[in-house]
């Protein structure tokens, strides 16, 4: 039966239900998907073969689709023997064909085969190949994950061919959830190689792509912008989940039950999700997805052999590995007559990027004690102050803490307000305390924010102090995109403040919410000037200036060859003469906010 991917696309792949473990090493309980594809046009193309194990499947699901047809091409996206094993089974069905490939491509092929390939078409980056209706471009994707690797756009139907990028575990006869089994596959297969994904990310971000075909899992055509973002929140190593992951080994027991006791302190305090793994007894593939996945980790191991027990080492190396970074880690360490688990972990993450270690480091003499127990009360209240600081708020335990507003600077932060059918947020960077009794604070918005005419209408918003730790990507969500336009809470689990308000779950270093008392009209802005309602300190992370931001977080422009103006607070680039009301299409900011490209 034909497996229609659009009219003139079809699936030709097969499943696999004999391998228990992908790779020699990823254990597959459901299987493996190896994807294949065809094009039917005035040339015929073929997308990839499959795994050596499944030629004559393949070849009879090319015969099902083509008959007595004829194809002209063999695309060759990757050369892993799961994706490429049958080429020369093809090529002696169908001696005419062309393979197509870059020069990578056919360097790996001839170590493979040890033959000569009859007809060869060598592509470059960009280079284009027309069937008839369709036109194929060849993107490369250098190390996504070998270094031949490229995908192929179809102009025609918008279709992403994405070789191993938005891949998954797990054969296409099985119905199991896409992000679990894809997070797993990326962080073992590709989670090394985040700088090259993201470099595709930008190449992809400039296509109009409505399907995205895969060399493994299922062909994406609904809410690609899940599978987009998921993408580059791994690509990019930030934390999907904010809470706590906990691994351990322990020999005795004793490990163990510390951090059974730090896991009932997590949970007193409000921490919103805990994982625990016994690393000596988990799939290891899956406490490394959710070493990448918790904001928050624990290690937790004893010395052995004046080192660390080998289940805690190789998963230190595995992340290591896979470039593991941006992360607060906490340590507990075991030992009778040398503790010296700490200083190990540490020395073994010393080259690993932008790691907080959370004090104190637990140690335990043997087994537990009271000054041990202490220390575990101690970590459990540094690792989840903010989470204990959004329970109050959560379980409305309001009040007015004026240290919050210490947290005011030149900074930036996110105002959150309801326009009564849905929750909104914007970036601004003007919030000033006016005076301290009463407490009153101004709140400077531009008027073309839709939060500006929200506020002036409820009376109500919450200032969230934005710290150091916010990444871009927080900025974009809030900042880049219009209310009016986007529900920026869809689908999200929140945190509201007394008046009803969102409270942001992280990255905010202290909360004020605010009822407006009078306004004042600034001509592009407004002035909201305020009462104090309820304000709280969340965390003592520095707070995010705008100097940092500029400095740290965003992303510098690509000015290369273009003359014009770019924008000092997003990077949107206007390429030619600037007008003086000119506003940012981005972040909405005026003319005085852009800088001239030299």
């Amino acid at each position: 039966m034909k497996k229609s991917v659009t009219k003139d696309i079809f699936y030709i792949g097969v499943n696999d239900h004999k391998i228990d473990l992908f790779e020699g090493q990823y254990i597959v309980p459901n299987g493996m998907a190896y994807n294949s594809y065809l094009i039917k046009d005035e040339l015929i193309a073929i997308m990839d073969t499959v795994d050596q194990n499944f030629t004559k499947e393949w070849l009879n699901n090319i015969q099902d689709v083509l008959g007595d047809e004829k194809p002209t091409y063999l695309v060759v996206q990757h050369m892993e023997p799961d994706h490429s094993a049958n080429i020369m089974n093809f090529l002696k069905v169908y001696p005419d064909v062309f393979v197509v490939g870059n020069a990578k491509t056919f360097k790996m092929m001839e170590q493979f085969f040890h033959q000569e390939i009859p007809h060869k078409l060598v592509v470059n980056d960009g280079d284009t190949l027309n069937l008839g209706s369709h036109t194929l471009t060849f993107v490369f994707a250098p190390m996504v994950h070998w270094p031949e690797v490229m995908v192929t756009y179809d102009n025609l139907d918008k279709v992403l061919f994405s070789a191993d990028g938005f891949g998954k575990f797990g054969a296409l006869d099985v119905e199991e959830e896409w992000d679990c089994e894809a997070r797993r596959y990326y962080f073992g297969i590709v989670g090394k190689y985040g700088a090259q994904v993201q470099a595709l990310l930008k190449k992809a971000a400039t296509l109009d792509i409505q399907t995205i075909c895969p060399l493994h899992g299922p062909v994406l055509k609904e809410n690609l912008g899940h599978y987009l973002k998921q993408y580059d929140i791994w690509s990019s190593y930030q934390s999907e989940v904010d809470g706590v992951a906990i691994f351990y080994t322990s020999v005795y027991g004793h490990t163990k039950e510390a951090v059974e006791l730090l896991k009932e302190k997590l949970e007193a305090n409000g921490t919103p999700k805990i994982a625990v793994a016994d690393l000596a007894r988990e799939d290891m593939a899956e406490c490394v997805e959710d070493a990448f996945k918790y904001s928050k980790i624990v290690l937790a191991t004893t010395t052995y052999n004046a080192g660390i027990f080998p289940f805690m080492d190789e998963f230190i190396a595995h992340l290591v590995e896979r470039n593991w970074q941006n992360k607060k880690v906490a340590i507990i360490e075991n030992g009778t007559w040398a503790p010296m688990a700490a200083k190990v972990i540490k020395d073994k993450l010393a080259n690993s990027k932008n790691l907080q270690f959370i004090e104190p480091n637990v140690r335990i003499l043997s087994s537990l004690d009271d000054a041990s127990r202490a220390q575990i009360e101690q970590l459990a209240l540094a690792i989840s102050e903010d989470y204990k600081a959004l329970k109050d708020i959560k379980e409305n335990n309001s009040e007015v803490d004026p240290k919050a507003l210490f947290k005011i600077g030149y900074g930036l932060y996110v105002v959150t307000s309801n326009d009564g059918k849905k929750d909104n947020a914007l970036i601004v960077n003007t919030v000033t305390q006016l005076t301290d009794k009463p407490l009153r604070v101004a709140v400077n918005i531009n008027k073309l924010n839709y939060s500006h005419d929200i506020i002036k209408k409820s009376g109500i918003l919450n200032v969230n102090c934005l710290n150091i730790d916010a990444p871009f990507s927080l900025f974009k969500e809030y900042g880049f995109v219009s209310g009016k336009e986007v529900d920026k809470f869809k689908d999200k689990e929140v945190t509201r403040s007394e008046n009803g308000l969102v409270v942001l779950p992280n990255y905010v270093n202290a909360l004020i919410s605010l009822k407006v008392d009078s306004y004042v009209d600034l001509g592009t802005h407004g002035m909201f000037v305020c009462s104090v309602t309820e304000s709280k300190v969340i965390n003592n992370v520095e707070t995010m200036t705008y100097n940092y931001y500029q400095a740290n977080v965003k992303p510098k422009p690509d000015t290369e060859k273009k003359k014009g103006w770019v924008c000092k607070i997003c990077g949107y680039v206007h390429e030619g003469d600037l007008p003086e009301d000119f506003i940012c299409p981005l972040c909405k900011h005026g003319a005085s906010d852009f800088e001239e490209i030299k």
